[in-house]
């Protein structure tokens, strides 16, 4: 069983593998050239807490499955997992339920956390059917703390909702997630480019977009993209 107590002073817990590779760019079968063949990475993401999560979080989740049920609404199918990893609780929140949950900890006077500290994404290829990830930063002014909601959504239907209801100043920080990561939030006012050419193709923060670059041409040689170097024995 892990220790919350630890875990509220900063500690994590032990992580679930997605995934490990090698190499500075992750490329399999190049023969990579690109000097960093002895780099290593392995992917984790933080498990659910037990109980007690310590600090004010069992509070505030107890709060959140108390607005849920008065709305009719099972916590078991909204809240997916409770993460407590570094001195910060994580709800991971059934995509279709996000608005309700945010407007939930925002309207809450128990809660009441106002303040939107915007959405960032990553991309998990390896972690099938969840492979998008959708962080937002939440902090109560009024309670002087902060907690996170995340929301997944597999890269075959990239789409959840749109906070910009909830808190208006998120609606650029999901066009750049968009922008960059290609998840689609629903209802967004207006999702369009913020960092890419308005023609741009893709999206290149996603881990399975090309690295692309520029072959260089030194002295009558040609040095390709990384991701497309192969090695000459």
């Amino acid at each position: 069983m892990t220790d919350n107590s630890e875990l509220a002073r900063g500690s994590r817990p032990k992580l679930d593998i997605v995934h490990a590779d090698h190499a500075m760019w992750g490329v399999e079968g190049s023969g990579d050239t690109s000097g960093f063949d002895t780099f290593r990475r392995t992917v984790t993401i933080a498990p659910p807490a037990v109980r007690p999560y310590g600090s004010w979080y069992d509070e505030a989740v107890d709060i959140l499955i108390e607005l849920l049920t008065a709305e009719g609404l099972n916590p078991d199918e909204v809240i997916e997992k409770v993460v407590v990893d570094r001195g910060e609780l994580i709800l991971f929140i059934v995509r279709e339920h996000s608005p309700t949950v945010a407007k939930m900890l925002r309207d809450d006077q128990d809660l009441r956390f106002e303040l939107c500290l915007g959405t960032s994404a990553v991309h998990y290829p390896a972690d099938k059917g969840r492979e998008l990830h959708a962080h937002t930063a939440l902090f109560s002014i009024t309670h002087n703390r902060q907690i996170s909601i995340e929301v997944v959504a597999p890269d075959v239907d990239p789409h959840m909702p749109s906070l910009v209801g909830v808190y208006p100043g998120n609606d650029w920080h999901e066009r750049e997630a968009w922008d960059l990561m290609g998840i689609v939030f629903d209802d967004h006012p207006g999702l369009t480019r913020s960092a890419m050419p308005d023609d741009w193709v893709g999206h290149p923060q996603r881990k399975d977009y090309p690295l692309g670059g520029i072959p260089v041409e030194y002295k009558g040689a040609v040095i390709p993209p990384p991701d497309t170097r192969r090695s000459y024995n």
